[in-house]
């Protein structure tokens, strides 16, 4: 019945157990009372006295230490109510034992239900004690003082409850998030790692191996008698073979969607992979596609993954456009749908909400890029731009 386990790793727990540890004194010293009373004042009812108030105890103790279900502790709180009905019948004693059932009743019973139970409580041990002893102000104060300050001990004890089962949440919510970063912040490593590696390969012994090949193409072409010739051309086969594998290597670095195509098809085949009966996505490349820096495409593919993996998960929108646009010196994504919208604030305010927004803006930020985002239901618009440091060959 009374367990810690909702506040386990709480600072509060001490508390709890202190509190706890305290009803079962004050229940088995209330009762003890009864019981020495009884034996030592030879009261009329002696041996039904002393029987109850061990079958009280035996009871109470069983559901401080059996595990009891819900219909279990109805069950328990009955049994206990009518052993102590019975006692306060045979002896006005047994009112002392009310003080104790007031904390029972406000821990076990659901809301409204313990008042009750106390109020109930509180009228029957003051008849009992005027029905034994005879009427008096005494015996009317003492037992509503005693729920007075149950109730004030039990609405304080629920309080900190409370308190605690929320602090463990955030708790576990920490946790939860912290993990999540720690994993994210790795793979986040692992890929920045692979995409320099492919670029490293790329500016360096690509560019080499491409150089050689039309060095020695060249040694070829300008004299093809040369008594070297066959080393010569032997050697560009080598350098074409070694230029494959290591186009082949960066191939393997890069992002998948980008495997053997362009941006603007990697962006297409994300957005189709995101059709669906429900929504309905469109997609558009403007302007002459050029060849950018590694780290900008892969960011590109990366971004607009995580864009309209948000669309389809949160958004709620029935169209998405995205617009891949290639212009003099920056090339620009924008994917805008008709979805519920959200609080952009919220990127500020409790980043932890919305790890895929704020991933995109670290891409952005790592990349010297910039970033603009409005929401309100109906158009949700995200759009994101790098500068183009240098074009080179259209693809």
């Amino acid at each position: 019945m009374f367990t810690l386990e909702d506040v386990r790793d709480s600072s509060l727990t001490p508390v709890f157990a202190g509190l706890q540890n305290a009803l079962h004194v004050l229940i088995v010293a209330l009762s003890m009372v009864v019981l020495l009373r009884a034996l030592l004042l030879d009261e009329p009812h002696q041996m039904a006295v002393v029987v109850l108030t061990l079958g009280f105890l035996g009871a109470y103790l069983v559901g401080v230490v059996v595990r009891l279900g819900r219909r279990g502790r109805g069950v328990w709180i009955a049994t206990l109510t009518l052993l102590w009905l019975v006692l306060i019948v045979l002896t006005p004693d047994a009112a002392y034992i009310a003080f104790g059932l007031f904390f029972v009743y406000l821990r076990v019973l659901p809301p409204r239900w313990n008042l009750l139970a106390v109020a109930a409580a509180t009228a029957l041990a003051i008849v009992s004690t005027g029905v034994h002893r005879g009427w008096s102000v005494a015996g009317v104060v003492g037992p509503v003082i005693g729920a007075c300050v149950a109730v004030v001990i039990g609405v304080g004890y629920r309080t900190l409850y409370r308190e605690a089962r929320e602090r463990q949440r955030l708790i576990d919510e920490l946790v939860a998030t912290r993990e999540v970063l720690a994993a994210q912040e790795r793979a986040s490593g692992i890929l920045a790692e692979r995409e320099r590696l492919a670029q490293d390969i790329h500016d360096t012994v690509a560019q080499g191996l491409s150089s050689i090949q039309l060095l020695l193409h060249a040694a070829e072409r300008a004299d093809p008698q040369h008594p070297a010739i066959q080393k010569i051309r032997m050697a560009r086969d080598v350098a074409a073979d070694s230029l494959a594998e290591t186009r082949q290597l960066i191939a393997e670095l890069t992002p998948a969607a980008l495997e053997g195509q362009t941006l603007g098809s990697a962006v297409r085949r994300i957005c189709a992979r995101a059709q669906s009966e429900t929504l309905d996505v469109h997609t558009l490349v403007e302007g002459e596609a050029v060849q950018l820096p590694m780290p900008i495409e892969a960011a590109m593919v990366r971004i607009t993954q995580s864009a309209m993996a948000n669309v389809v998960q949160h958004a709620q929108a029935a169209r998405v456009q995205v617009t891949l646009t290639y212009s003099d010196d920056v090339v620009s994504l924008d994917v805008v749908d008709d979805g519920i919208g959200f609080d952009v604030r919220i990127l500020d305010q409790d980043p932890s909400e919305s790890f895929g927004l704020n991933a995109i803006r670290r891409r952005v930020e790592q990349l010297h890029g910039s970033l603009d985002l409005e929401a309100e239901p109906g158009h949700t618009a995200l759009a994101v731009s790098f500068p183009i440091a240098a074009v080179e060959t259209p693809r």
